[in-house]
This record gives structure tokens, sequence and C-alpha cells, in this order.
């Protein structure tokens, strides 16, 4: 009977470790974006997290909400000063978060400015 538990425990531990070794290496697509950074916000009140938004329309009929994690510090001084700006971004999309990473599944690891192609020449 002993034997029997011992088996059930560390199939359990061995089940909860690989489900969050998957949700924290594993990504579902990778890709990139652009359009105009229209916000960027630290929120949460227990778990601190960097959201922000990019228009990808006109009048931001279409809105690509994303997550940055903390440690991307250097990313996050870049959309500080980008606000407003039209910008690409790269993203890594998991299959699920957790409540200390953000909001939304999709991770941003890199911004470039881009010349936006709704300016007049």
């Amino acid at each position: 009977m002993k034997k029997i538990i011992l088996i059930l425990i560390a199939t359990i531990i061995l089940g909860i470790s690989g489900y969050f070794a998957i949700m924290y290496y594993a990504s579902f697509s990778e890709g990139y974006r652009s359009g105009e950074l229209i916000k960027i916000s630290n929120k949460g009140m227990i778990f601190k997290t960097w959201e922000g938004e990019l228009s990808q329309g006109i009048a931001g009929a279409q809105i690509f909400k994303f997550s940055v994690l903390d440690s991307e510090e250097k990313v996050i001084q870049q959309m500080k000063d980008l606000q407003g700006e039209y910008v690409k971004v790269t993203y890594v999309e998991k299959y699920s978060t957790f409540a200390w990473w953000g909001d939304t599944k999709y991770f941003v690891t890199e911004v470039v400015k881009e010349d936006s192609p709704f300016k007049v020449k």
C-alpha cells in the first residue's frame, strides 16, 4: 500500500513539474507585429506586470495586447521612449501564462521604431 501511495505522489509531483516546465520554456508561436504603440503601463495589485497595446488599424480598429517580462528592462525603457510612435515588435506566444508574468499570452522581446506607412510624403 505504501508503495502505491509513493508512486501516486511521485506521479503527481512529476506531472506538476512537467506542466510548469512546459509553461515556462515552450512557446506556441513567434512573430512580428507593426503598429502605433498606444499604451505601456505597469499594472496589478499583487503582481505588477508590464502591459501594452499596439494599434494596427485606423482609429484603433485592431488592437494587439501584449505583456513584457520584468527581466526585459531594455524593451520596457524603449517602449516608454517610443510611446505614440510607429514600431515593429518581436513577440513570443506562450501556451498559457502565470499571474506574475502578465495578462496576455503574447510577450514582446524586442521593439524597433519604423516609418509609418500612413504618413503622407
